[in-house]
């Protein structure tokens, strides 16, 4: 256990004298551009979700209140990851209480993600395979107690974490710490629990989307009627196939930032680690509104609309079931 304390600690200690010698050699270009993407599609996301609760069927059906939930989850994971990368990046140290919080937050939002897709994959399967019970089973009370569900099923690995650290030393909560996921981890079964929880949820989350996605596909090629619905379902379920892919992605950031780290060039680490953190942890989080919001034909032409500032008329659509 020492041992892996140890090599924990060297690690954490090449990153930070890497963000040192790149802040010290040049501007930070790279961080702005980065930040520039994330606020970009921040700003898309809240658009999306005004747009979102400007009608009354938007805040009612399951199916946009669960898309109201991704993009309000992806938003919150953009923010919070840029704050940590800025951090990270100015060899900054972190209140304790304030990183607790920033982990919570971030950790809590990155495993949120693929349980929404898993969510939102069941309620297209519901729709597409049991009509007649699809408004018996997603209500608003359903949906509502899904999304506590999720950010149940996201919290609870950080949360133990959090609170295994403060009852090993409490005392130092008004310190300052450099705020990284590694920082909390008092015992080497910690890291084997994160591995655990994120190999768990993905595994599941994949088997219910492909699952949700063959049931549509056949359902779509035995339909007598509403075959259009039954497609439209099906190319949404193979989005949130890719969705997960480009998830499963993200999962590997940590791992490939280790292995970057061990590189002897730093010049070399932080243009990869940017390349990493660009493509593998922030690009999938800006693609939600691309693939579901501005391709559904009741929502684009209303966000559309607020983008102009209204100064075009849209006409009524009725969301798609």
């Amino acid at each position: 256990m020492a041992d892996t304390n140890s090599s924990t600690e060297q690690v954490l200690f090449v990153h930070q004298q890497m963000y040192q010698v790149q802040l010290n050699e040049g501007p930070l270009t790279k961080l702005v551009v980065a930040i520039i993407m994330s606020l970009l599609f921040i700003w898309v996301n809240c658009l999306l979700l005004f747009t979102l609760s400007r009608k009354h069927i938007f805040r009612e059906t399951p199916r946009y209140v669960l898309f109201s939930h991704m993009l309000c989850n992806d938003s919150i994971q953009l923010l919070f990851t840029s704050l940590l990368y800025i951090f990270s990046m100015s060899y900054s140290q972190v209140h304790r209480g304030a990183c607790y919080l920033l982990l919570f937050v971030s950790s809590s939002t990155f495993l949120n993600a693929p349980l929404n897709l898993a969510l939102m994959s069941l309620e297209r399967y519901a729709a597409i395979c049991f009509p007649l019970h699809h408004g018996n089973v997603a209500t608003p009370t359903a949906t509502a107690v899904g999304i506590l569900t999720i950010w149940f099923l996201g919290g609870v690995n950080v949360v133990i974490d959090i609170l295994y650290a403060l009852t090993r030393d409490g005392t130092a909560l008004g310190n300052h710490m450099f705020c990284t996921r590694e920082r909390i981890f008092m015992a080497a079964w910690q890291a084997d629990a994160f591995q655990g929880f994120n190999g768990f949820y993905f595994v599941i989350v994949t088997l219910i989307i492909i699952f949700t996605y063959i049931s549509v596909m056949v359902a779509a090629r035995s339909a007598t009627s509403n075959k259009e619905s039954a497609k439209k379902a099906h190319r949404t379920l193979l989005l949130h196939l890719i969705q997960l892919g480009l998830c499963l992605n993200s999962f590997l950031y940590g791992i490939i930032e280790r292995a970057l780290a061990m590189t002897s060039s730093s010049r070399l680490f932080m243009d990869l680690r940017y390349l990493n953190y660009l493509f593998v942890l922030i690009l999938p989080r800006c693609l939600s509104p691309l693939i579901y919001g501005l391709r559904d034909d009741a929502v684009r032409p209303l966000f559309l609309y607020y983008v102009r500032c209204g100064s075009n008329m849209v006409k009524k659509v009725k969301p798609s079931h």
